[in-house]
């Protein structure tokens, strides 16, 4: 391991595992499948909604992990003007992570209703329930609100030290 890999938190290491193996999964069944249907004119059936679930599952634990890194887009140029008036940049503040904690509750409601829904129902070709496809919406949004509900009772500041030169 590498001095920068050691830095990393636990549950940063832990979602960039997760993320790889997704993506190893997907990426070797899709070849698979494309080698046999090319090859031999016929395919593996799981392959597609394999890929399709893992996909799912690497989207929302790379949102997830983003979070607590600052890496989701932000429109810092519009608060840099404030950052001379502190009181506004507070409120400004809170009304921001007020936001980003009502569109995780928003998103983890309507992801719970699909939970719900898709207990009842399984895949076509792997028969896995229908609730794994709606569940990792349901865990981001409950991380990325917990996370914003801390730094919102924190009064934590908005970290205007982005790894990018253009927003």
């Amino acid at each position: 391991m590498n001095a920068e890999t050691l830095k990393k938190p636990w549950w940063q290491r832990a979602s960039e595992g997760a993320m790889a193996a997704c993506l190893a999964v997907m990426a070797t069944a899709v070849f698979i499948n494309v080698v046999l249907r090319y090859g031999f004119g016929s395919g593996v059936a799981a392959s597609e909604e394999l890929s399709r679930l893992l996909f799912v599952w690497m989207v929302f634990i790379g949102a997830a992990a983003a979070y607590p890194l600052g890496e989701h887009m932000a429109f810092t140029s519009l608060l840099l003007p404030l950052r001379n008036k502190p009181r506004t940049l507070l409120v400004m503040t809170l009304l921001i992570r007020a936001a980003v904690l009502l569109a995780c509750v928003l998103v983890g409601w309507g992801a719970w209703q699909q939970v719900v829904v898709g207990l009842d129902s399984h895949s076509v070709v792997l028969g896995y329930s229908s609730a794994l496809l709606p569940l990792p919406a349901f865990l981001c949004s409950l991380a990325i609100g917990l996370m914003a509900l801390v730094e919102l009772l924190r009064r934590a500041p908005l970290d205007f030290g982005h790894h990018v030169d253009v927003e």
